[in-house]
């Protein structure tokens, strides 16, 4: 089915590869749960190439088409009562995404699988719209053009900041698994004070670190208290360790359906980043990972 996306879908980043029809896939999944469309966005330009080869523009243009149609066509034979909507968009493939994912509840991207050791791949625009979306993006995994991540694992969340700074992602995370029906495992990591590995009594406070964990404990629950009533179906677990955010995440993620990061919506001296933390899990998740921007 072609026409314009309707509101509210989840926008599916398309090319053709095994790994965006396998984001359409989770995508379709998630807007039955959740009650919404999908809208399927192929981004095509005619931009004919000064090399001596024949190229046809009518013959891409229905390449593109072919590309949008047959995902669709995927979609509903799984989805029967799903709405899905296409569009080939004009345009270059990160102006592209980002409109659709401006539009949309969320986007979702397809990431490809390398292994344990090498993680996974973006692919070439994934990270850039990562980190310029303004609504939040979902990379999916595929191995062998099949999703990863248990579907009936919780959604593991890691936790950053107050309350305020993690509203936006703990929101999300606690409509996913709403949504699903599996519980949401909040994660928050902390570590001691760079000063403290210069001071002489370093290795003391080391080992004394164990008491300033309840400060950590009381800011995790704080934090998620509104959630709890709001969400008074979903079980939640609560887990604080000491360590870096990504280690802990990933320490914790080996059973999930679903991690969420959160991403500052800022740019720094150097472009717009992505941080730390939503780097690593994104690489090296075993299931696919939405990263949600926040002030």
């Amino acid at each position: 089915m072609e026409g314009r996306a309707v509101t509210p879908v989840i926008a599916v980043g398309l090319d053709g590869s095994a790994e965006s029809r396998a984001a359409a896939r989770w995508a379709a999944n998630e807007a039955v749960r959740r009650g919404l469309g999908v809208h399927l966005v192929h981004a095509w330009l005619w931009q004919p190439l000064d090399v001596p080869i024949v190229q046809n523009r009518d013959t891409e243009a229905q390449r593109a088409e072919d590309v949008l149609r047959e995902a669709a066509d995927e979609l509903t034979a799984l989805h029967p009562d799903l709405t899905v909507t296409s569009e080939v968009v004009p345009d270059a493939t990160l102006p592209a995404l980002l409109h659709a994912a401006e539009r949309a509840e969320l986007l979702a991207l397809g990431t490809k699988g390398y292994g344990a050791v090498l993680g996974f791949l973006l692919g070439s625009y994934g990270q850039q719209v990562i980190a310029e979306a303004t609504r939040p993006v979902v990379s999916v995994r595929a191995a062998a053009g099949q999703e990863a991540g248990n579907e009936s694992g919780p959604v593991v969340v890691g936790q950053q900041g107050g309350a305020e700074d993690s509203h936006d992602v703990l929101g999300f995370a606690f409509a996913a698994a709403s949504a699903r029906g599996v519980g949401v495992r909040a994660v928050r990591a902390w570590s001691l004070p760079p000063l403290y590995a210069y001071s002489p009594g370093s290795l003391y406070l080391a080992d004394q670190a164990g008491g300033l964990e309840p400060f950590e404990k009381a800011a995790l629950h704080e934090a998620l208290e509104p959630w709890i009533a709001k969400y008074p179906d979903v079980p939640v677990e609560e887990h604080v360790e000491m360590g870096t955010g990504g280690q802990v995440l990933l320490s914790t993620a080996s059973d999930a359906g679903l991690v969420v990061v959160g991403r500052r919506a800022r740019k720094s001296a150097i472009g717009t980043r992505i941080g730390s933390v939503a780097h690593a899990v994104l690489h090296h998740a075993p299931c696919p990972v939405a990263v949600v921007p926040h002030a």
